[in-house]
């Protein structure tokens, strides 16, 4: 998967590509599709969820440039493939899920897995977890329309955002940074998310 998929398509972060080896997919997904894990393809969950093709989740943390010493939010927790990822590359990471049934399966995961020290939170993920704000970077695994001006405010000075921002069938990963002047942002690869639903999102089920 990681020199195939990968690095074969300019994922050059060696952090990234080392913590996307080490992450064990297969836990991560039902068991019936175990055996097409490690292709490079979303697969769904259930609950009308998907779990994110590596190279995308590898995309999104390149893109938040992580150096191991900093506290991170994962939105949409789903499974809880990208939270272990991302609990390699920082220091502390904190996921939230709005379906109960998804936040319960990606804690068993998460320990299943050995990564029991994500904290994980049950809730509107596009209102972000304030009472462990503020973070270095927040990974949104869900499109919103606009970057939800929660998740902005809750991020450090300094800190990296990114998210899949579009319509409901297709959308564009984008990386704002926060600034003393505003959002800097920059639009990386083309994508296709399920929405992000909730106060700071899409509407609707």
């Amino acid at each position: 998967m990681v020199e195939h998929q990968l690095r074969r398509r300019g994922i050059a972060d060696e952090r990234v590509l080392q913590a996307m080896s080490r992450v064990p997919r297969h836990l991560f997904v039902p068991e019936s599709l175990r055996h097409v894990a490690y292709e490079d393809g979303a697969l769904p969950i259930g609950e009308g969820q998907t779990i994110s093709q590596p190279f995308i989740v590898a995309t999104i943390c390149s893109l938040l440039r992580l150096e191991g010493d900093e506290r991170v939010l994962d939105v949409g927790t789903g499974s809880g493939y990208q939270a272990a990822v991302l609990a390699e590359l920082a220091a502390e990471v904190v996921t939230v899920e709005r379906v109960p049934e998804l936040y319960e399966w990606a804690r068993r995961a998460l320990a299943q897995a050995g990564y029991e020290r994500v904290e994980t939170r049950l809730g509107d993920g596009s209102l972000g977890v304030p009472d462990r704000a503020p973070y270095d970077a927040i990974a949104v695994a869900a499109a919103a329309p606009a970057i939800p001006p929660a998740l902005y405010g809750q991020l450090a000075p300094g800190g990296r955002l990114v998210l899949p921002r579009g319509g409901r069938r297709g959308q564009e990963l984008v990386l704002a940074e926060r600034t003393d002047e505003g959002p800097v942002e920059r639009v990386s690869v083309p994508c296709r998310f399920v929405p992000l639903l909730g106060a700071e999102g899409f509407a609707g089920g």
